[in-house]
């Protein structure tokens, strides 16, 4: 379990949370079971685009924990609009759909020994 004292501010707190249901609890953010079980981890990336885009430096605890509340808000809601195979946070996921103009690697059989 995470340490949940008041001292600790909410960035440290989400830095050890070990599941997107913590994540979803620390921020007080509601969410169907069903979609969190399809989705976790793009949820969770997704949410990391988004914060990778912010700066906290100077920022008072409470407007952090609103705006990592308001990024794992805008991130869920992402994926209750549309699956993670459409939203394609992931690596192998765009490459599924890459450019087909671009020719594949082809090794002929009579060049395999």
């Amino acid at each position: 379990m995470i340490n949940s004292s008041p001292a600790a501010g909410i960035l440290d707190r989400l830095s050890k949370a070990s599941s997107a249901e913590e994540f979803f609890s620390l921020l007080g953010v509601d969410y169907d079971p069903k979609i969190v079980n399809v989705a976790r981890l793009h949820i969770l990336k997704r949410m990391g685009q988004y914060f990778a885009k912010e700066q906290f430096a100077g920022a008072a605890e409470p407007e952090i924990r609103a705006r990592c509340k308001a990024m794992l808000e805008q991130a869920y809601a992402d994926f209750v609009a549309s699956s993670p195979i459409d939203q394609r946070v992931f690596k192998v996921l765009k490459d599924a759909v890459a450019d087909p103009k671009k020719a594949a690697a082809f090794v002929p059989l009579s060049e395999l020994k």
